[in-house]
């Protein structure tokens, strides 16, 4: 399937959508796939890298992270 077939798939199914929280679910997606496009990626420095890394795993000792069961809630998944 093409690109442009899909599209019009998903506006069809899209403008169907009844369920307000649904529809603001897809506005705040919206929101963020725009701000993604106008930021710059760049790679992490090795230090900076390494600073996620040692903070990751304090975190985690620490008790602070979300288990996968948690994430799929949060997402209804």
């Amino acid at each position: 399937m093409d690109i442009q077939t899909r599209k019009i798939k998903f506006v069809q199914k899209f403008l169907s959508i009844k369920d307000e929280d649904m529809l603001l679910r897809f506005e705040e997606l919206l929101k963020i796939a725009q701000a993604d496009n106008k930021r710059e990626l760049k790679p992490f420095s090795i230090e900076e890298l390494n600073h996620r890394i040692d903070q990751s795993e304090k975190d985690f000792e620490n008790g602070h992270y979300k288990t996968t069961s948690e994430m799929l809630k949060k997402f209804d998944l």
